[in-house]
């Protein structure tokens, strides 16, 4: 279920009109590291790319997204035995950062020329898209973490809980 609701929200807010770069996508990849078990912690991550790029569009950099993408879900899955608020706030900030250096490194690859000015055109030209990753991955990894902490909270005085 939870794997379900990581491919579908993430598929939604990429084909939905939004901010540049101010999606969900990085805070479920570090999610879906940290609450889903073995593979699917990066398999699910993956796969919510593979799906939006198919119906947003194939890219040159697809590598260097799901690339990154794959590194911020192994970041989670480091935070499973490290999972406390402040963690996760510092994770989603690594992610964001991580997300930026491996992306403007493909974008560079692909759209710049091969030299050091040009590197550094690259990287001064994506700052204005650092902004809506860093801001977008900070509040939605609080909001996805809180709440199902929350969730996972309440459900352990459930009938059903006691059950299990």
């Amino acid at each position: 279920m939870l794997a379900l609701f990581i491919i579908s929200f993430g598929i939604l807010s990429r084909i939905a009109v939004h901010t540049p770069n101010f999606t969900p996508v990085l805070s479920l990849a570090l999610f879906g590291g940290l609450y889903l078990k073995g593979r699917q912690g990066v398999g699910v991550p993956l796969l919510l790319m593979v799906l939006s790029d198919i119906v947003v569009g194939f890219h040159d950099t697809m590598v260097f997204t799901w690339g990154s993408i794959l590194a911020i879900s192994l970041m989670g899955i480091w935070l499973q035995t490290r999972k406390n608020f402040v963690n996760v706030a510092a994770a989603s900030l690594v992610s964001s950062f991580v997300f930026f250096v491996v992306t403007n490194f493909g974008a560079f690859l692909s759209l710049y020329p091969h030299t050091l000015a040009g590197l550094q055109e690259c990287y001064i030209a994506a700052i204005p898209f650092y902004r809506s990753t860093l801001i977008s991955t900070l509040a939605y990894s609080v909001v996805l973490y809180t709440g199902y902490e929350l969730l996972l909270k309440r459900s352990q005085t459930t009938a059903l809980a006691r059950l299990l």
